[in-house]
């Protein structure tokens, strides 16, 4: 089930309110607006968008804002509920058929586990499943990469403009060094957009796409869950064998250390 996640906007306010605090408790109220500068903030915004404009199809900029909104959601997945639906299914199975699991199709809302589960019905063996599906999570995975990749660019880009920013105002105050009056603004300048530039990369960007990959690899380890399920209710495994196989999916790091264990083997195979 899919539910608010408060702790990416937690996140972003409690920077902003420490960050605030720590301004106004060394200048006090007053010194906090010395902070806001109109121009620094065009600068470092204006060339961010346009590099983004520019790196990116406009298909990719129009997917962003749903891409974004996956950072404020979150979805309960717990294997342990996941790993009893595939052994009911297994002890359905062994007493009905592979065939009865038909009727349990509609039933079932995640689209990958549906797809994997008619595989099986239809008599498709091991490897082809397997296959087929871990194509399907490649591509998903290289959706995501694609969608998290204008967050990590920004992240990259925010920074670079904050210092062309800062570029920008030591040489107005190169210019003007016979004018002291306009010194302070062009020092403002020079220094709030490389201020900007790093608290947009840090405090949001950078920090948006690692939940939004936290995220894929947590999608990932569920699929990776289905596959082993589907697998074991097409071999016409024992539904206790199977339960015991899959229980090791209820902690990531071990599920982690079989996947090694597996590739350690596969090469020494070879």
């Amino acid at each position: 089930m899919k539910r608010f996640d408060y702790l990416t906007p937690v996140g972003l306010l409690l920077g902003i309110f420490i960050l605030a605090a720590g301004v106004i408790s060394g200048a006090g109220l007053s010194g906090f607006y010395s902070f806001i500068d109109v121009t620094s903030f065009l600068i470092v915004t204006g060339g961010l968008c346009a590099a983004v404009f520019i790196s990116f199809s406009p298909k990719d900029l129009k997917r962003a804002p749903a891409v974004l909104k996956q950072a404020f959601i979150s979805e309960d997945d717990d294997i342990r509920d996941l790993v009893k639906t595939f052994v009911n299914l297994s002890e359905q199975a062994r007493k009905q058929g592979l065939l009865s699991l038909d009727a349990n199709i509609h039933e079932m809302k995640d689209p990958f586990l549906k797809k994997g589960l008619l595989l099986a019905i239809d008599g498709w063996d091991e490897e082809t499943i397997r296959n087929v599906m871990n194509s399907e999570i490649a591509a998903m995975e290289e959706r995501h990469r694609k969608g998290r990749r204008i967050f990590e660019k920004a992240g990259e880009f925010a920074p670079a403009w904050g210092m062309i920013g800062t570029l920008v105002g030591l040489v107005l105050m190169l210019k003007n060094l016979n004018k002291p009056e306009t010194l302070g603004p062009n020092m403002a300048v020079a220094l709030l957009t490389t201020l900007y530039g790093s608290l947009l990369s840090n405090m949001l960007f950078i920090p948006i796409a690692a939940k939004l990959e936290e995220k894929t690899e947590a999608e990932i380890f569920k699929k990776q869950v289905m596959i082993e399920g589907i697998i074991g209710i097409q071999s016409g495994r024992n539904p206790r064998n199977l339960e015991s196989e899959l229980v090791v999916f209820s902690s990531k790091e071990e599920w982690r250390q079989k996947q090694a264990e597996n590739i350690k083997g596969k090469a020494h195979e070879a």
